[in-house]
């Protein structure tokens, strides 16, 4: 006598867990990274709304002043630099003893956030193979992926940019006083602009590639945060300068160049002979007079040097174009964020545990 054997009815067959149901999971299970990260961006903003109001009326009490060309008034200008610009940290360059400025903070806010979320997320559960037991229910590799990395990635950027905006509000009175204008530098783009979130983004999927690439959430972590310094100092040397063709300028005071380079990002600067050749800085030593190289006149250099056929070139980024910037740096920090993100999973369907 023979049985005949059928499939389990459908009804009886286990159900995809729901998005929702995932979602939920996700949350207990990395609601102490995620708190974490609120917590540090709200002291943060918190600290920038409290300075941002006191820096609002020193500043106040420099526009009421009048006449602007007074003693007085330019006494108080003063005052508020020294009081507030550099005191509080606004800018990058201080005193010795003087506190970390907040733009030297917020650099390192997005690989510490972004790392320090992204990396163990995946790594732990692969290094203690609670994994498995994820896939056994009803949730499959995609969906435990696809969950447990896009909350985390959202709400990181999403943090990344509130406190963004806030900075940008706080640096609003040195910028409408002249101060803190080279946004456009180095050391301050970061911390602007979309470019924060996409450097907060990046961290946090450079992290998550590399635990599930080295399944160790230590190494991990030291691998995210190496890897994350070493693209962002790349980006500042090699490919941001060139995200738009330098220009040129000529004239100006010695290691200073025209006016309009003040708040501009000057990449380099040389000097050509009357041959049209380039001139090193000790033939020019060699050759210009001290009386000349030590005049109180700020034309007495350039006026030389183009008396006697020679010519200060300085190649830069101008400030103008930072908005154009910030969008094609967020633009391909952004698409290698979702690459990473994608190689993350491919390595997690693809892999044979």
């Amino acid at each position: 006598m023979t049985t005949l054997t059928s499939s389990p009815p459908a009804a009886a067959r286990r159900r995809p867990v729901p998005w929702t149901g995932l979602a939920w999971v996700s949350w207990r299970q990395r609601r102490g990274a995620l708190i974490t990260a609120v917590i540090v961006l709200a002291v943060i903003s918190l600290y920038l709304l409290i300075m941002g109001l006191r820096i609002r009326s020193g500043y106040a009490a420099v526009t009421r002043c009048h006449p602007v060309s007074s003693t007085s008034c330019q006494m108080l200008t003063y005052a508020f630099g020294q009081n507030y610009y550099q005191n509080y940290g606004a800018s990058m360059i201080h005193d010795i003893g003087d506190p970390p400025g907040v733009s030297a903070l917020l650099l390192v806010v997005p690989v510490l956030l972004g790392v320090f979320t992204g990396a163990p997320l995946l790594a732990r559960e692969l290094e203690n193979g609670t994994f498995k037991f994820a896939w056994t229910q009803g949730c499959g590799r995609l969906r435990w992926a696809l969950a447990e990395l896009a909350l985390p990635a959202i709400a990181l950027t999403a943090g990344a940019g509130a406190l963004t905006v806030v900075f940008s509000w706080y640096m609003r009175p040195f910028t409408a006083q002249g101060l803190g204008k080279n946004a456009i530098q180095p050391l301050e783009f970061p911390d602007h602009g979309v470019a924060f979130a996409a450097w907060t983004l990046a961290a946090f999927a450079i992290g998550a590639f590399a635990g599930v690439a080295i399944r160790r959430t230590v190494p991990a972590v030291a691998a995210a945060i190496a890897s994350w310094g070493g693209l962002a100092l790349a980006t500042a040397v090699f490919l941001r300068p060139n995200y738009e063709t330098p220009l040129l300028a000529t004239g100006g005071a010695p290691h200073n160049g025209p006016a309009r380079l003040g708040t501009s990002w000057v990449l380099s600067s040389w000097t050509t002979g009357p041959g049209g050749r380039q001139v090193s800085a000790a033939t020019l030593n060699n050759l210009v007079p001290p009386a000349i190289q030590n005049s109180a006149q700020a034309n007495a250099y350039p006026d030389w040097l183009t008396r006697h056929g020679y010519t200060q070139w300085w190649s830069y980024q101008p400030l103008s174009r930072y908005g154009h910037f910030q969008l094609i740096e967020g633009s391909w920090l952004l698409v290698l964020s979702l690459v990473l993100i994608a190689a993350t999973i491919w390595i997690i369907r693809r892999h044979t545990w």
